[in-house]
């Protein structure tokens, strides 16, 4: 992989070299590889195959979970988010002890090692809240709870510049990876002034399916607003906003 460098960047191939645009600037890169049909075929490559399988498992099982906290995704997420989620995912995959290479599943995995993910890694939840908070989740009644007490915002928040409010955000989900479906549930707090009036204490309960047998999923966050005539407005389009998971109950 090369780096193209001068006025006229190009896009498309170009003999045996293709040239594309990404994050990280304008690349080229020469055509090859290995045939497919050998990588499906040849047993030299049963790792690749059983690698490949898993790492697809891992990016589905990866979407399934984005998709279940999306209405709190939409404005807290960084660009690498899923490539990163995905990396976690494998790591879960990996953790099966029971299925076979190629086989291994997230049902299976450790889905607890997903605990403490943060999908904003240009924020982290760490970073920002420093305020205790209790988290539970009850999979007898399906609910998935964040609890915290009342404190002063301006000492116990780290915001960016130009923040006047915030929100509370939590978002809980039970995921079953198989089917790639979902139950998920959210709340937010509304708009706090961020000073130094302390704020009533936060109770959110986010309620799924009661006696669930598939992975659970608490996730809490923020959301940073600038109040200019009466309007709210999200500050550089939730740049700044930061959400983890601080909770995960697999089985």
């Amino acid at each position: 992989m090369a780096q193209q460098k001068g006025i006229i960047k190009l896009r498309g191939t170009i003999g045996d070299i293709t040239f594309y645009k990404t994050k990280d600037g304008h690349l080229a890169r020469e055509k090859g590889g290995l045939d497919a049909k050998r990588i499906a075929n040849d047993p030299a490559f049963q790792r690749t195959r059983e690698n490949g399988s898993e790492f697809g498992r891992a990016g589905k099982a990866g979407k399934t979970l984005r998709l279940s906290l999306r209405t709190l995704l939409l404005n807290s997420s960084d660009s690498r988010m899923v490539s990163r989620l995905t990396q976690s995912m494998i790591k879960v995959i990996q953790a099966d002890t029971t299925s076979i290479r190629g086989l291994r599943n997230v049902i299976d995995g450790e889905a607890e090692l997903l605990n403490g993910f943060d999908f904003n890694i240009n924020s982290t939840l760490g970073s920002c809240l420093f305020v205790p908070y209790v988290k539970n989740i009850d999979r007898v009644s399906g609910e998935l709870s964040i609890t915290i007490a009342p404190f002063v915002p301006s000492t116990m928040i780290s915001a960016p510049s130009g923040t006047t409010h915030f929100k509370i955000i939590s978002g809980g989900s039970e995921v079953d990876f198989e089917a790639e479906t979902f139950v998920s549930a959210s709340k937010e707090t509304a708009p706090l002034p961020w000073n130094m009036t302390p704020t009533v204490a936060i109770n959110h309960v986010n309620t799924v399916t009661a006696n669930s047998i598939k992975p659970l999923f608490l996730a809490l966050g923020m959301e940073f607003y600038q109040e200019v005539n009466g309007q709210m407005y999200a500050l550089k389009n939730g740049a700044y906003n930061p959400l983890a998971l601080v909770a995960v109950s697999g089985l």
